[in-house]
């Protein structure tokens, strides 16, 4: 427990918890990544497909830019538009089973049944998320924020302003957790302590480099934290 309380020993109480979903909640970080392999083949793009686990958690549009300048490709606004939507549907075609993450039910389920505010913050267009928030099983559904809310998602801090907006607290007063260095240059940028877990697309040395303020294993470990704080 004192390992625990040692990571988090310089963050003050969140009035919110915020998560990303993939790779934080869900695990489906190699699913997401066969689907924009996928869309880079239909686009004619020769990519090598080692490329992309550092890219998946970040804006889809970006992600195509760079998937194209991989291989000298300038793609324009509709070319990456495309991709990020094929890369979309593949997704939802293989996203038939997702399991969650270590811990993710449990933790939920209890802020579900606590005073303390969570909502799920997501760069996943809207009709990508409804599949892996089911296989979560919360007994109420989610607040969700994705992609569709804001022009630019992650790394930008849009979408943690917007989620922040939404639940009427101050980006300071909560926590984000994710699982890519994305999520934690994106809260870092929001202002908004940032939690970063060691279950999908990036580890601890990465998540720390982009700024995460504290760095755990798995979502069992912030269940604890949170309990040794009477938060849940």
């Amino acid at each position: 427990m004192t390992d625990i309380a040692d990571a988090f020993a310089n963050l003050p109480d969140p009035a919110a918890v915020l998560f990303d979903l993939d790779g934080t909640l869900v695990d489906t970080v190699s699913v997401r990544v066969e689907a924009w392999r996928r869309a880079a083949l239909k686009a004619g793009l020769e990519i090598d497909p080692a490329i992309l686990p550092q890219y998946m958690g970040s804006d889809g549009r970006w992600l195509a830019g760079e998937v194209g300048k991989s291989v000298g490709r300038d793609l324009d606004w509709a070319a990456r538009d495309q991709l990020d939507r094929d890369a979309g549907s593949n997704f939802d075609e293989l996203n038939v089973s997702p399991r969650p993450t270590s811990g993710a039910t449990e933790l939920l389920t209890l802020l579900d049944a606590s005073s303390l505010i969570f909502l799920i913050a997501t760069a996943s267009q809207s009709g990508q998320v409804a599949v892996s928030v089911s296989a979560l099983g919360l007994p109420t559904p989610p607040a969700i924020v994705d992609a569709g809310h804001v022009e630019h998602a992650k790394p930008a801090p849009d979408l943690l302003l917007a989620a922040a907006a939404q639940i009427g607290v101050a980006p300071e007063k909560c926590w984000y957790v994710g699982d890519s260095k994305w999520d934690m240059m994106a809260s870092r940028a929001a202002a908004m302590p940032g939690v970063g877990v060691t279950t999908g697309a990036t580890d601890a040395t990465g998540l720390r480099a982009a700024g995460a303020d504290a760095v755990i294993g798995g979502l069992p470990e912030l269940r604890d934290e949170l309990r040794r704080r009477g938060l849940i």
